[in-house]
């Protein structure tokens, strides 16, 4: 019968080589871990033809800045309403072609026809009392008159009749009471005349002085008949020039106060563009810089007329006048762009403005690789920047293609690849 042998050396051998296998299982893994921590993740692939790529130049810059804006006009009548009334009719809608007498609105305001008509009859009462007082007047002048007249007839006969008694009693054919007694008459009644064309001088004078205070109370009449039949008139609201009705601030039923804004009439012929500069790159701008204006269906030449020194919502306000004939389909408050020419830069390192580049600023840009098929980050100092270009300082040169799209959403990365 066979019987087995315990083999003690055998189990350790075995249990040896366990003990191997699993360290060097252990080292395997550890190895392969540290290797896979250590490999770099691939880089993200990014379509081609949806970036921008451009390539590094060196030569003349343009820099320009840009904004958008407004086409305003140069000569605008604001019509506002001169009396009290209510609108009754609106012959003409905001956008029509006007005539300085066309009628925008009609108003009425019968309490103000009622002043007019009162006014109208109170001038020609006070037409009437200047009208009477001025024949009362002039009968009276002429009985001064007359009496005057009678004065001067009996001192002239007086003086006369002392004549001939001097002769008489000279001739000694006269007594001498009878000669001292003509002239003593004489004298008497020229004293009576001088005072008889004193008054009625005078009479003169105080009857232009009624005259004067009664021909004032008519004007006055007057002034207020014409100012009442204005007002009435001014009911009837005019443009007051040619052009375009470009607002009408009133609708039907509306009663409207002095001095409120009905209407506002444009001349279409004679626009500006008011310019929304933003605020960092509006600080090199200055007056009579060269501009030129896009509205949409032609570009017309300009220059800078005025600089708002208070920026509004991030933005300057600049006013372009513009120098040459208003494209087709120009008009008041048509939306515009405008670009201005701040310097012409010679012989720089350029390239297109990258999305979000600023001046004076390091930006991190994507420059592609030799063959074309990848793209590394690089840092690219910036220096002067303009519309669609910026002056490069330093971080690239002469040939180099970047990518100038937004990259943002590759932010984690420092190479991509382009398919």
């Amino acid at each position: 019968m066979a019987m087995d042998i315990p083999r003690p050396e055998l189990a350790r051998k075995r249990r040896r080589k366990r003990i191997l296998y699993g360290a060097g299982l252990v080292v395997a893994v550890a190895v392969a871990t540290l290797g896979l921590s250590r490999l770099k993740p691939a880089p993200p692939s990014v379509d081609r033809a949806t970036v921008w790529i451009d390539t590094v130049k060196r030569g003349n810059m343009l820099r320009e800045v840009r904004g958008l804006g407004t086409l305003k006009p140069e000569v605008v009548r604001s019509i506002p309403a001169l009396s009290d009334g209510r609108v009754e009719e609106r012959p003409v809608l905001p956008g029509t072609a006007v005539k300085g007498n066309t009628v925008l609105l009609v108003l009425s305001n019968p309490q103000l026809e009622q002043q007019a008509l009162d006014a109208q009859l109170a001038l020609k009462a006070a037409e009437a009392d200047y009208a009477n007082l001025k024949a009362s007047l002039q009968t009276q002048y002429l009985q001064q008159q007359a009496s005057a007249a009678t004065t001067e007839a009996s001192y002239r006969q007086a003086e006369l009749q002392a004549d001939a008694d001097k002769k008489l009693y000279e001739e000694g054919l006269g007594s001498n009471i009878n000669y001292e007694k003509s002239t003593a008459n004489a004298q008497g009644l020229a004293q009576s005349d001088r005072m008889a064309k004193q008054q009625l001088a005078q009479y003169v004078e105080l009857i232009k002085a009624q005259l004067a205070a009664q021909q004032a109370k008519v004007d006055q009449a007057r002034a207020l008949a014409q100012l009442k039949q204005q007002q009435v008139a001014d009911l009837h609201v005019t443009a007051g020039m040619d052009g375009v009705l470009q607002e009408l601030d009133a609708d039907l039923g509306q009663e409207v106060q002095p001095g409120v804004t009905l209407a506002k009439v444009v001349d279409p012929n004679q626009l500006w563009a008011e310019l929304n500069i933003p605020e960092t790159e509006a600080k090199d701008l200055l007056l009579g810089q060269t501009a030129s204006v896009d509205t949409h269906n032609g570009i017309i030449g300009g220059h800078v007329i005025r600089i708002n020194p208070a920026p509004v919502n991030g933005t300057v306000a600049v006013d372009v006048s513009l120098d040459g004939a208003l494209p087709k389909g120009a008009r008041p408050d048509l939306s515009v762009e405008g670009t201005i020419l701040i310097e012409k830069l010679t012989n720089v390192l350029y390239v297109g403005r990258p999305v979000h580049a600023e001046p004076e600023s390091t930006i991190g840009l994507f420059k592609l690789t030799d063959d074309g098929k990848e793209a590394v980050r690089v840092p690219v100092k910036v220096g002067r920047v303009s519309v669609n270009t910026v002056e490069i300082l330093n971080g690239l040169k002469v040939g180099d293609q970047v990518i100038l799209s937004d990259m943002s959403a590759q932010d984690n990365f420092d190479r991509i690849r382009l398919e």
